[in-house]
């Protein structure tokens, strides 16, 4: 089955050889993943970023987070956050739409602006390699809207359990921690 995400420089049909779809790269700005529209997006273009990674779903009880994130994303964004969206039918099938449906719910009732992804697996058999990078040393998500948040090096600092809101002081004194020059 091919990866969701591949390193960069392999397509996302490529299949990655065993050995190595394994284990997750050093940063997590040497993937790719495909964008909601199907671009085959290098995530290195946000390098030197602070990347909010967020697992969504349009009919989760947090689905409402998604106004937070996005309240995040216009008031950090031009000190270095970004926030990623990527959603999955991994819990309790909470988001079966297809890409198309996911772009056109997140914009008409959140006015999500921030960069959102194809549907990936974010836990078990098939589980994307964004997912394999931010779950190898801090756990696989519990449930939808689990944050992780990476700094400008592109290495995990924390994650963020789903009741954690996008408007939590701990989750925006780790946001400023990680901003700091």
């Amino acid at each position: 089955m091919p990866a969701l995400s591949a390193p960069v420089g392999a397509t996302a049909t490529a299949p990655a050889s065993p050995s190595k779809s394994r284990q997750p790269p050093p940063s997590l700005f040497q993937l790719r993943a495909p964008s909601i529209d199907g671009k085959n997006t290098p995530l290195a273009r946000w390098r030197g970023k602070v990347v909010l990674v967020v697992n969504t779903a349009s009919q989760c009880g947090n689905t409402p987070q998604y106004a937070g994130l996005q309240q995040l994303w216009e008031q950090y964004r031009q000190r270095g956050l970004v926030v990623l969206g990527f959603p999955s039918n991994d819990f309790d099938h909470q988001e079966p739409a297809s890409e198309p449906e996911i772009k056109k719910f997140c914009t008409a009732n959140y006015a999500v602006t921030f960069p959102l992804f194809s549907k990936v697996v974010t836990r078990g058999e098939g589980q994307s390699a964004v997912y394999r990078f931010l779950t190898a040393k801090h756990g696989e998500p519990e449930w939808n809207f689990h944050k992780y948040l990476v700094g400008r090096d592109g290495q995990v600092i924390r994650a963020f359990r789903p009741p954690v809101l996008p408007e939590d002081p701990e989750l925006r004194t780790a946001i400023d921690a990680a901003l700091k020059p």
